[in-house]
């Protein structure tokens, strides 16, 4: 097991109405149709849910004021399996790291080589129910080019590669 991560995911059940996915439920069973649990996070409908990250460590870099994140996916040995660019609000850190998942990111290959787009079904669907709103996706367009052009001329987060770290031989379980 590795360290935790706290996911807003569950949405409160309505009378008559069945729960649809949540997107840890479609993490735990591999549903396709997570998005479909996008519905009353659209509404404000929606709970924190605990999530413990299973067979890969992530360690994470954000950086205040931008609309992206970086996020570092590697076996509890600590071989690199893959980077993600997360798209999200600007992080606020009053409390800890707290900001929200703009739900459509680009896998990176560990050398930097080539990426690959996740998710942008999901993306578009939260655009249509509103989750994301037109100032949010100008914001993401913004992001996404910045951060390919950082990723092409392998400069701010990829202008070095991430120091090694290996994982505790007590947290690999």
């Amino acid at each position: 097991m590795t360290t935790g991560m706290t996911t807003p995911t569950r949405s409160r059940r309505r009378r008559g109405r069945p729960r649809p996915t949540t997107w840890t439920t479609a993490l735990r069973t591999g549903d396709a149709s997570r998005k479909n649990g996008l519905t009353n996070p659209a509404a404000g409908a929606w709970e924190l849910e605990p999530w413990v990250r299973r067979h890969t460590v992530l360690r994470s870099r954000f950086e205040t004021g931008e609309w992206f994140s970086l996020h570092h996916f590697q076996t509890p040995a600590g071989e690199p399996l893959c980077l993600h660019v997360n798209f999200e609000r600007p992080v606020r850190t009053r409390i800890g790291v707290d900001t929200l998942d703009l739900l459509v990111d680009p896998a990176v290959d560990p050398d930097l080589s080539s990426a690959t787009w996740k998710d942008e079904d999901e993306y578009a669907h939260g655009r249509r129910l509103g989750f994301i709103t037109d100032d949010d996706h100008r914001l993401v367009e913004q992001a996404r080019e910045r951060a390919l052009g950082l990723l092409q001329d392998r400069s701010g987060p990829f202008a070095a590669p991430w120091p090694t770290w290996t994982q505790p031989a007590a947290r690999r379980q």
